[in-house]
């Protein structure tokens, strides 16, 4: 789960971070408000998406030279023309794609003098399975460019979750930063406090870009991108609390209802598949057919009738979808009981695009029966590699 900017600050001090004074704002007049109560003269005014490289970004509707998503206000009554201009317009950025998101909420921050800028983040390192800082001085700038183009500027290290953050790990974070004297110090305490942050509100990444040394000597988070492991969000109530639901698809929200691992992608080609590892193979074979997936969905190992015939309902609920490939491997799941899921949806909302199934494992063969006694015009494949053929030429067809 990911929350916003402001939320994240919130969290973050909560455990003792340094960040900026500032407050949200639904409205222009919260804006002005909201300005009003910090000290200023300079105000942030900060468009509020789930969404990097909000600075950057475009507004639709605006003209070319608009500033973007993440503006500097000299006064109050900039930041009451800055939030008309914001507020109800779709950002455009390249992690948003074209459609962009709509601003329905922005953050009003107090000016920080800056002296240098970093880049710090924390993750959960799959390979050594700890919690890894990543640090640069490249600060402000997108981390994926200094990666590729100087990655001697990137140092990773892990936290030994047995002895947990220590303090030569907060040192190593002000080695890298090139930190002396009280600034090193304040180093090593916002390390503790990240870590401390991290592990206790179950997060999956943060990232804090940049963290600034202000010209009074302070080290300060001026941004945080959180999310949160969705896994453990039933052990924080007060953090699903944030959660914005129109920041989210409303098939993937959907999905969530009926415990679906649903990703809506850019494709035109449907998938239904149990395992999160045959669904990427799924995807991967419609990819090498010269097609691409509309979604990412694994019903899981133990899915019932009614929740095969919800994934079917939300990917057909997708107008970009214009074939749909079904394939299960029965193992703990049984093919009949995917089968009648998939006959009561589509007598149910109807089938408008090609449907190809292929079904083995446990209980193919009575799987087969109720798709073939249904009467439904479905494509039954043998495979994997024909299923994907199928579907692929089934959907080219129908475009021609």
């Amino acid at each position: 789960m990911n929350i916003h900017e402001y939320q994240g600050k919130a969290v973050l001090k909560s455990f003792g971070v340094t960040v900026s004074a500032g407050a949200p704002a639904f409205t222009v007049d919260e804006a002005i408000a909201a300005a009003k109560s910090l000290p200023g003269p300079v105000y942030v005014v900060k468009s509020q998406i789930h969404a990097g490289g909000r600075g950057k970004g475009k507004f639709k509707g605006l003209h070319a030279d608009a500033k973007g998503g993440v503006r500097l206000a000299k006064s109050i009554d900039e930041v009451a023309s800055f939030a008309k201009e914001m507020l109800g317009r779709t950002l455009v950025t390249e992690q948003t794609g074209p459609a962009g998101k709509q601003v329905n909420r922005l953050y009003i921050e107090d000016g920080s003098e800056i002296a240098k800028e970093f880049y710090l983040s924390m993750l959960v390192d799959r390979e050594t399975s700890r919690i890894a800082f990543v640090v640069s001085t490249e600060g402000g700038m997108d981390i994926e460019k200094v990666a590729h183009d100087t990655p001697e500027k990137i140092v990773t290290f892990s936290i030994d979750p047995a002895t947990g953050v220590m303090a030569h790990h907060g040192r190593k974070v002000a080695q890298v930063l090139g930190l002396s004297g009280d600034l090193a110090k304040q180093a090593e305490k916002l390390t503790a406090q990240l870590y401390n942050a991290f592990l206790s509100a179950d997060m999956a990444m943060l990232e804090i870009n940049p963290l600034v040394v202000t010209k009074q000597g302070d080290l300060r988070c001026l941004d945080a991108k959180i999310n949160f492991d969705s896994n453990a969000l039933y052990r924080h109530p007060e953090l699903m609390k944030l959660r914005d639901l129109t920041e989210e698809d409303e098939k993937e929200i959907e999905a969530s209802k009926y415990d679906l691992n649903y990703i809506a992608l850019e494709g035109t080609i449907g998938c239904m598949v149990n395992g999160a590892g045959l669904a990427m193979a799924t995807m991967d074979i419609i990819k090498l057919y010269g097609a691409t997936p509309a979604n990412f969905l694994d019903v899981g190992g133990g899915a019932t009738k009614e929740k095969v015939a919800a994934a079917f309902k939300i990917i057909t609920s997708d107008p970009n979808v214009k074939g749909i490939l079904v394939n299960i491997f029965g193992g703990i799941m049984r093919c009949d009981v995917v089968a009648e899921g998939v006959v009561a949806a589509v007598r149910e909302v109807g089938l408008g695009v090609p449907l190809v199934v292929r079904l083995e494992g446990t209980n193919v063969e009575l799987g087969k029966k109720v798709i073939a006694e249904s009467g439904l015009n479905v494509v039954a494949a043998d495979d994997l590699d024909d299923a994907a053929q199928k579907i692929v030429r089934a959907t080219r067809k129908e475009a021609a």
